[in-house]
């Protein structure tokens, strides 16, 4: 794997947990009627809406997408990026295990949309287990890039 496949895989996550994390955690009522967004809605079949439960899943995401962005500013470095994968890779198998057990509850299309989604947040999670040849030494302090910001 590549570096540049690692930016387009931490950049899908990262803009993944932005928009989940951001939305449940500020707008938890909105987030529950609305979610994913784009006119469909699959939260309340799962249940009533819990501002609590809301919220921490919003928090949650939000610690997602702040340690994919650590990681998007270190794409050289190994270790912090698959520790990365391996984070997101737990939650995203628990996550499409879940919604498969339950797809019974939703339409053609949205079963269809829940299996194609999470699954490719599962694969996508896996590639960033895939380690890079070094092309230089590693350095414990992260890229440049973004410590130059």
């Amino acid at each position: 794997m590549n570096t540049k496949i690692r930016y387009a895989t931490l950049g899908f996550l990262g803009v993944t947990a932005l928009y989940t994390g951001a939305w449940a955690y500020f707008a938890p009522k909105e987030w529950h009627a609305g979610f994913p967004g784009f006119g469909m809605s699959w939260l309340p079949q799962l249940g009533p809406y819990n501002e609590h439960l809301a919220k921490d899943a919003g928090a949650m995401f939000l610690a997602l997408a702040a340690l994919t962005a650590i990681a998007l500013c270190s794409v050289r470095n190994t270790r912090l990026v698959q520790t990365t994968g391996a984070v997101w890779l737990v939650f995203n198998v628990l996550h499409l295990s879940y919604h498969m057990r339950h797809l019974g509850m939703y339409g053609t299309r949205d079963q269809v949309l829940n299996v194609v989604l999470l699954t490719a947040l599962v694969l996508a999670s896996a590639v960033l287990l895939v380690p890079v040849k070094p092309v230089k030494p590693v350095t414990t302090e992260g890229d440049a890039s973004c410590a130059s910001r």
